[in-house]
């Protein structure tokens, strides 16, 4: 069994450490958009369903070593596509549709190789299961799924502080090289072992096939767990806090379910384990209903974390109770795969499409919630009252949720970039009526409706904040100012007339609710642009702007977006700036420290770089109008750093850290910058 476990754990161990590999690879290329890294999960999901198929169809209907021969020349063509890396070719000119060029990028790459890493836990599993009668080919699936754990963890936490991109993808194909070698070698063993056992393996044709009722449940499991993590991961992330590797958290837990489900050691067991499920359950309905812990990271993290341990291991002990005999081993897994694809498609898709809010965890307690009750209801008469009273439960807690969750919101959207909500506070109609635009749990803006203030720039943009200072060095004549991130485009409030004024953001939905909500554009008096889309793919494809100031507001999330903030990224905004010219930084971020990174930009590409610390007094009456924020200014030309308003801004010499390797298209350091 070792060298069937290594194989497979080596496999696992690529097939996750790929899916952000490749990303990287071709994140500049297209944007660096959400849309890219999910448009890579749909590839990557897509085959790896594509993988399980051809493991049970060759599995049923290959003998064994016409099966061996034919996976062996497969390993042998997928060899000489290596290395994975795209060639510039690929590589965008502008205007062509990025989904359709993205997939098949991703199909002449890593097609081939990620299919047959796909394939190599059920296949060899069922190799095992032939060649080894007798003995429990499921405990492989566990190996699998921890090879999956070591990539995912060593990812973000070792392979990407220490190697370049290339760097990543020579070792990642001299990885496979082994793989293939190991994988045909095990081809050919199994298929002579499977073959000279034949006819000791009488009685095998007498096991009864699974019902129906079987690859229901089956299904139904898997979709759940699938979306249980996805719904669990969105609400921590979007709802709770933006801190950065927040979502390696469930989807550890979510692994680490699948290991020890499947380990044979009968953790799971359901005469103890529906106390527990249920108890979950519970906690978890309530926390969704009570607004008042809604912000509460010790209490939210610590709920749903444990609960999603609690119906993960539900739902994977379960699957592991229904397995079926070795002969459709191939079935189950590939029912399995299934499942979770149709989970991620319901998160990731449809409830963007359908709901205007994270409905989906609600949908996902609800869910477990009747499953379990199914499950549990031939226990005992406790365990299936309990059952049926946590499902009512669930049920009207996801229903309280979904009926009151705008309630504190005067308009909520949501789209492929997540939901949008505009909150109202103060009376309306009087000068203390405020609008806030809140993306998640991150707040991106805010006005003043009535009154002199209403034309106030305010929270991280008021004329004290670094933004402020650079913008008023330069209104001493007209002004060309650009904008990366609109937000409800306070910046437009330093416009004048013959000011021009250039707003770059992805998310149409953000273009509309500033336009409707929000009255910084209209009530400007600089002339208004807005250039919809990635903005470093416009930014690229565009004429030098010739812009005074340029704003990079796209850091105070927890997934920033890191081709923004490269060494390439920044070469492209200087070819936009005049020669005395500021690229402005926002850097104000709870959780990563940026300052060190940008100043490394800018003295790879010989430019000066300070930073303005604006932190109002305590006493201030007025919070929307005076937030602490941090940015940083860059310019080739320091005169215009010099500037009086700049120095009355306290503005310093940018903090560098002269070990930091700077960050470019090829390479940066997440977990380096965790403050």
């Amino acid at each position: 069994m070792l060298l069937y476990a290594f194989t497979i754990f080596l496999s696992s161990f690529l097939l996750f450490l790929v899916q952000p590999l490749i990303a990287r690879l071709i994140l500049p290329w297209f944007g660096g958009s959400a849309a890219v890294w999910t448009t890579c999960m749909l590839f990557f999901q897509a085959m790896l369903l594509a993988g399980y198929a051809y493991a049970h169809f060759t599995t049923g209907r290959f003998a064994p070593r016409r099966q061996a021969l034919l996976h062996i020349a497969l390993l042998g063509v997928a060899l000489l596509t290596l290395p994975i890396a795209p060639g510039e070719y690929w590589k965008p000119a502008g205007g062509e549709e990025p989904i359709t060029r993205i997939l098949l990028l991703l199909a002449a790459t890593v097609g081939l190789p990620y299919f047959l890493l796909a394939s190599t836990s059920p296949l060899l599993q069922a190799w095992f299961a032939r060649a080894e009668p007798g003995r429990d080919p499921y405990r492989l699936f566990a190996v699998s799924n921890l090879a999956s754990l070591v990539a995912l963890v060593g990812y973000p936490f070792v392979v990407e502080p220490w190697l370049a991109n290339g760097e990543q993808v020579r070792g990642w194909s001299g990885g496979f090289g082994v793989f293939a070698v190991l994988c045909a070698a095990l081809a050919w063993y199994s298929a002579r072992r499977t073959v000279a056992r034949v006819p000791d393996a009488s009685g095998e044709s007498q096991v009864q096939a699974p019902t129906r009722g079987s690859y229901a449940m089956w299904l139904a499991l898997s979709a759940t767990g699938s979306v249980m993590l996805l719904a669990v991961t969105n609400h921590l992330t979007q709802n709770v806090a933006a801190i950065p590797l927040l979502w390696l958290a469930p989807l550890t837990l979510y692994l680490l379910t699948f290991i020890i489900a499947f380990d044979g050691r009968a953790l799971y067991r359901p005469g103890i384990f529906w106390v527990l499920v249920l108890a979950a359950l519970g906690a978890m309905g309530w926390l969704l209903a009570d607004a008042r812990f809604h912000f509460n990271l010790a209490v939210q993290l610590g709920v749903f974390l444990a609960g999603l341990f609690v119906v993960c291991m539900f739902c994977h002990g379960e699957l592991y109770r229904l397995r079926p005999a070795a002969q459709h081993l191939t079935a189950f897994y590939l029912v399995v795969s299934a499942g979770g694809a149709l989970g991620g498609l319901f998160v990731a898709v449809i409830a963007p499409l359908v709901f205007d809010a994270y409905y989906e965890l609600g949908v996902g307690l609800v869910a477990v919630a009747l499953l379990a009750a199914l499950r549990y209801f031939r226990l005992h008469r406790a365990a299936r009252y309990a059952s049926l009273a946590v499902l009512l439960g669930v049920a009207g807690c996801a229903g309280w949720d979904g009926l009151h969750y705008h309630d504190d919101a005067r308009l909520a959207v949501r789209s492929f970039f997540g939901v949008l909500r505009v909150k109202e506070y103060g009376a309306p109609g009087q000068e203390s009526e405020l609008r806030r635009l809140l993306h998640g749990a991150i707040m991106h803006g805010e006005q003043y409706m009535n009154g002199e203030r209403r034309t106030f720039a305010t929270t991280y943009y008021h004329d004290t904040s670094g933004i402020g200072a650079a913008i008023r060095s330069k209104n001493e004549s007209l002004m060309r100012i650009g904008v990366i991130g609109l937000g409800t485009g306070t910046i437009a409030a330093y416009g004048r007339a013959g000011d021009r004024f250039r707003f770059y953001d992805i998310d149409p939905h953000v273009v509309q609710v500033a336009r409707a909500e929000f009255s910084y554009l209209a009530d400007s008096k600089a002339t208004i642009e807005i250039a919809l889309g990635d903005a470093r793919l416009s930014l690229e494809g565009e004429a030098p702007q010739g812009f005074d100031v340029l704003a990079v507001d796209a850091f105070s999330g927890d997934a920033i977006p890191v081709h923004l903030l490269t060494r390439e990224a920044l070469a492209i905004y200087l070819r936009h700036m005049k020669p005395d010219g500021i690229v402005a930084f926002h850097i104000s971020n709870r959780f990563l420290r940026l300052e060190p990174v940008v100043a490394g930009l800018a003295r790879a590409l010989d430019a000066h770089a300070l930073v303005v610390h604006d932190n109002p007094s305590d006493d201030e009456e007025d919070d929307a109008l005076y937030v602490q924020s941090d940015w940083v200014l860059v310019s080739r030309d320091a005169r215009a750093l010099e500037h009086a308003v700049i120095k009355r801004a306290r503005a310093v010499e940018a903090e560098v850290e002269p070990d930091w390797r700077t960050w470019t298209d090829d390479y940066s350091n997440l977990v380096q910058i965790l403050k």
